[in-house]
């Protein structure tokens, strides 16, 4: 998705910068100019703050949004999920990481099948946006840790790199 929009901030690397983090985050523009956590306002200060810039020119940059019809169309449509990582260790679920080629078309497809075969089910699959993140990663929440012998079989899987199991 970044990549289609990109182009709208070239002439200013702040907003770049300000809108990347919206959609990392998903958060969302309201009509009223204010930025939302689903339905929580985030202050401009909290996301200048995060950025270490003036709140002013994140206020010109959901401005900047709001008039641009396909800028307006993703930023007012964004929500934030949570995202169960950390706390999947700590209630003893499985955790998998999948560094691999983002073009790499059935990475998710195969993996789930094999996760399936273990008679695992899974809990939650977030991957970050390739062109957000520098090196981006699938995770794959299980509701019991996999076995280990499954990493071989991970790690032979057309386009993945390299894979670690919590």
């Amino acid at each position: 998705m970044w990549i289609k929009i990109e182009h709208y901030f070239e002439e200013f690397p702040i907003r770049k910068k300000i809108a990347a983090l919206f959609l990392m985050y998903g958060f969302r523009i309201g009509n009223d100019e204010k930025i939302y956590c689903n339905d929580i306002e985030i202050p401009y200060t909290s996301i200048a703050r995060a950025l270490n810039i003036d709140r002013r020119v994140v206020k010109e940059t959901v401005r900047m949004i709001l008039k641009n019809e396909e800028l307006s169309v993703v930023f007012k449509n964004l929500n934030s999920i949570a995202f169960y990582n950390e706390v999947a260790k700590k209630m003893h679920f499985g955790v998998i990481e999948i560094y691999a080629d983002a073009s790499t078309v059935g990475i998710v497809a195969e993996v789930s099948s094999m996760i399936a075969k273990e008679n695992i089910s899974i809990r939650q699959i977030v991957a970050d946006d390739p062109t957000l993140f520098p090196e981006p990663k699938l995770t794959v929440i299980t509701e019991k840790k996999v076995p280990g012998e499954l990493l071989d079989k991970f790690l032979s899987v057309k386009g993945v790199k390299r894979v670690s199991i919590y």
